[in-house]
């Protein structure tokens, strides 16, 4: 029997001006802001024990208690896919999600996601919030996540994730030539303008986003970047990369007008015109076990269309 939901926060100084909802999203990220707005509107999330409205202002300080029935992952139907497990036991999945899997139903995408496939994989995970996913891969990002398998596991990894103690390493392509590495701190939040876009800004829905990136090779047009994410917002790297002047190779959204090297080889502008999906990769994944608490750490390799264009990028610079 599926357990309910129990759960406390304390809104924090830095959070204060923030709408409820809002500052709920921050203390409960393991669910989505729909369902927080609608726990908040049934009473099922109290501010100090009395019923809030959406839109009421929080000034740091406040209890937040969560009283309520999970989300139904029963409404999705499993679907048998082929998921590259690299690990698994009693608490996690580590997962190497390919590119063009969606990983959460959502509108336009209803059926053939990561948690269709997971149902359909370990039935038992319909139980767990978002089957037991706790942090996502954009569509045409590819690399590693892990999955909880237990509710301990999922607050576990939740915490880790609030803690900043997961170790998440990305490989991008970026277009340009980086000197040197660096730290991106600047807020992410809602494009003012297309919404389904996010935006450095200091607007209401804005967030702490920071983001460290090393050099790892120059060529004659474009860097070759590791990137360490301290924080976990959405498209992050992908909008801290542009606003830097350096959007990934192939960013549809973010990266602006496709504009052809100078004096390219001919293979090179072939590839970089056919690539339409973001040079972004999680590489390696690393967290204290849920059950052990023992660090524990993978890696998942480049895949194919990143080498061929490493490989086309070396070439060009001879």
């Amino acid at each position: 029997m599926t357990k309910n939901i129990e759960s406390s926060q304390v809104v924090s100084p830095d959070q204060s001006g923030l709408r409820l909802d809002q500052a709920a999203a921050q203390l409960f990220p393991e669910y989505s802001r729909a369902r927080l707005q609608q726990w908040i509107k049934d009473g099922d999330l109290r501010v100090d024990g009395q019923q809030g409205k959406v839109k009421d202002k929080v000034f740091g300080g406040e209890q937040l208690s969560l009283h309520a029935e999970p989300e139904n992952s029963d409404q999705y139907q499993p679907e048998d896919l082929l998921l590259n497990i690299i690990h698994e036991d009693d608490s996690v999945l580590i997962i190497n999600k390919p590119v063009g899997l969606v990983v959460h139903p959502a509108a336009g995408n209803y059926s053939g996601t990561l948690l269709n496939g997971l149902l359909a994989y370990c039935p038992e995970l319909a139980e767990l919030p978002r089957a037991g996913i706790v942090h996502r891969l954009d569509k045409d990002t590819s690399g590693l996540m892990v999955v909880a398998k237990t509710l301990q596991a999922h607050h576990d990894l939740v915490a880790q994730l609030q803690q900043r103690t997961v170790a998440r390493h990305y490989e991008a392509i970026v277009q340009g030539v980086l000197t040197a590495g660096g730290t991106i701190d600047a807020p992410i939040g809602r494009h003012p303008v297309q919404r389904q876009k996010r935006a450095v800004s200091e607007g209401e829905s804005a967030r702490e986003a920071i983001t460290h990136y090393r050099v790892k090779t120059r060529f004659r047009c474009h860097t070759h970047v590791t990137v360490q994410l301290e924080t976990g917002r959405t498209h992050q790297i992908r909008v801290h990369m542009a606003h830097l002047g350096y959007p990934v190779v192939g960013d549809q959204v973010y990266g602006g007008r496709y504009k052809p090297p100078r004096a390219a080889a001919p293979e090179l502008l072939a590839f970089l015109q056919q690539f339409k999906r973001q040079a972004l990769h999680a590489r390696t994944l690393g967290f204290y076990h849920p059950e052990t608490t023992i660090y524990v750490q993978w890696d998942a390799p480049l895949p194919e269309d990143m080498q061929e264009l490493l490989a086309l990028l070396e070439q060009d610079r001879d």
